[in-house]
């Protein structure tokens, strides 16, 4: 909050995406039952009739992907994600405005789009009958289990079969996502097949958004997001992980 605080695009408000995340999960920013998230969103002011747009600070928009998926979950289609974010608004001279932000309260309604998401039965599942492709966004050295997850207690590695494609490997150097011919070509080189559905896995759910987002621009239309993504299936002792490339 303090950096949206210090300077945020006029009129912008600000979602805390741990704030509405399942309070009740052991995981960190699972998605919260619908009326939870439609009561949030109409504090914010945010109504079912509104065009919105998203951005962060991160340079890559690690976690405007996530906060727009959560609306195009929720049945909220009207949103799109700024390219570059906050950076690129400020490299090109556009302003800023300090403090806080408050709308009048809103009317948001939420109802979940269940195809959209996976949870663990369902990851298993695939394992047995493999139907979906899985893609991971966690940077290669944690796929490969070269290096050690950030939260303590989980394995390294990755679900057996699926395909390393670190997230920051869809942006430009200035935050923007890549055009829609270089992004195909960056998939094609992972070795993901765009004409077969994908499930987007990463560390906790967020960076896993990016993919989703690439694949929207792509017109590809069967995506999914493994919401409880390494955290949970690392986290336990019954889940099969594989290392190395």
């Amino acid at each position: 909050m303090s950096e949206y605080a210090e300077g945020h695009i006029p009129g912008a408000v600000f979602l805390d995406l741990d704030e509405v995340s399942d309070k009740g999960s052991s995981l960190p920013h699972m998605l919260p039952q619908p009326d939870e998230f439609a009561a949030h969103m109409s504090r914010l002011g945010l109504n079912d009739g509104d065009i919105l747009v998203v951005y962060d600070g991160s340079g890559t928009n690690l976690s405007a992907a996530r906060v727009w998926w959560m609306f195009r979950v929720f049945g909220h289609r009207r949103v799109a994600v700024l390219d570059g974010g906050r950076g690129k608004w400020q490299s090109e001279g556009r302003p800023l405005e300090q403090g806080m932000v408050h709308l009048p309260r809103g009317h948001f309604s939420a109802r979940l789009d269940h195809r959209a998401v996976r949870d663990l039965a369902a990851m298993r599942g695939n394992l047995e009958h493999p139907a979906e492709q899985v893609v991971d966004l966690r940077p290669a050295g944690r796929f490969r289990g070269e290096e050690p997850e950030p939260r303590p207690g989980i394995r390294s590695g990755h679900l057996p079969a699926s395909i390393s494609l670190p997230f920051t490997e869809l942006v430009n150097p200035d935050g923007t996502i890549l055009p829609p011919d270089s992004l195909r070509r960056r998939l094609q080189a992972a070795g993901i097949d765009l004409s077969q559905p994908i499930v987007a896995t990463c560390g906790s759910g967020t960076t896993a958004c990016t993919l989703v987002l690439a694949l929207e621009l792509l017109s590809h239309p069967d995506t999914a997001v493994y919401d409880g993504a390494w955290t949970e299936w690392g986290g336990r002792t019954d889940t099969p992980v594989e290392t190395g490339s």
